[in-house]
């Protein structure tokens, strides 16, 4: 004779089967929109024929980094493309990563060596109280993907540990102990 399944473990695997098929469906749904890091970097792979090296367990440090910085740091990702050597166009990165990227992120910085070697983007964007912030950054035969979630308070106060503007008088002048 079967026995009836108790109420009580019912109860808890219908929430936890959701809860493990909703997650990862959502992980996946979100970066696989064309305005994600991923679209990014599969635009610099097709584009100029090179693959990049994405760190592995990358979730895991986004997580570990998000409860070192008490939250400071979250949505960590990074691809690295190694032994780069394709000639890129400064303005056709830029065209590239800006469609990809799409609508509401900003431009904030963009570097070019005369020679072109050294290529640097950084573009911000909104995240009700915290900063995206989107980095693409060559250095000869090395280009880097970065994409970051930051709380500005919580950064401000980090970078403020190394001010050493107190030990200065309103005047300006260094003050002698």
């Amino acid at each position: 004779m079967k026995q009836p399944i108790e109420l009580s473990k019912l109860i808890w695997t219908i929430p936890l089967l959701a809860i493990f098929i909703l997650i990862p469906t959502a992980v996946v749904l979100a970066a696989s929109g064309e305005g994600s890091f991923d679209g990014v970097v599969d635009s610099i792979e097709s584009q100029y024929h090179f693959s990049a090296t994405r760190i592995p367990f990358m979730a895991l440090i986004s997580l570990v980094a998000g409860r070192a910085t008490h939250n400071g740091v979250r949505g960590l990702h990074v691809a690295e493309f190694e032994h780069f050597t394709a000639e890129v166009d400064g303005r056709e990165l830029k065209q590239m990563v800006d469609k990809k990227l799409g609508a509401g992120w900003e431009l904030m910085i963009r570097e070019t060596s005369r020679k072109g070697g050294e290529q640097t983007l950084i573009y911000c964007h909104p995240e009700g109280n915290r900063m995206g912030l989107f980095i693409v950054d060559r250095d000869r035969d090395e280009l880097d993907v970065v994409q970051v979630s930051v709380d500005p308070d919580h950064l401000n106060e980090s970078i403020g540990k190394y001010d050493h503007s107190s030990a200065h008088n309103p005047a300006g002048d260094a003050v002698e102990d």
